[in-house]
């Protein structure tokens, strides 16, 4: 099962806070562990919400909001993509992870990812193969 991880952000994060140099070899040596162990698919931190934007829909309508955005509780500010067994191995995993907001409360939230079986009928033949021709382009791009 593949399940993404959300490092949630802080309001250090969120002001641009660069982590210390001994986070950044933490970091890395556990991204280490997780590619040696051939459970990171990807993963990257994220800028703060004042350099994103959000799109809004409302039936036709498309509206730009320009960040930042006020819920810092409710914003992200990193991801992992991990393929694990099962939710406890990726619980096991995101206990091993070093604090990712020193000095602050950090948060992980892991969320599995849909996969095509998911959708049952509601996944026609023809759709399904669309899917995988997708998934083929994507995985030559890697």
């Amino acid at each position: 099962m593949r399940v993404i991880v959300f490092v949630k952000a802080t309001p250090n994060s969120e002001a641009g806070a660069p982590p210390p140099p001994e986070l950044f070899d933490q970091m890395t040596r556990y991204n280490e562990e997780l590619v040696k162990a051939g459970v990171m698919l990807g993963g990257d931190g994220l800028q703060p919400s004042k350099r994103g934007k959000r799109l809004v829909f409302e039936g036709s309508q498309r509206t730009v909001v320009d960040g930042p955005f006020t819920e810092t509780k409710e914003l992200v500010a990193g991801f992992w993509l991990w393929q694990v067994k099962s939710m406890e191995e990726a619980v096991e995993w995101a206990r091993r992870c070093p604090h990712p907001m020193p000095g602050e409360t950090g948060i992980l939230e892991i969320r599995p990812v849909y996969e095509l079986d998911d959708f049952g009928e509601g996944l026609t033949p023809e759709i399904r193969e669309r899917q995988d021709a997708l998934a083929a382009k994507l995985a030559k791009k890697t």
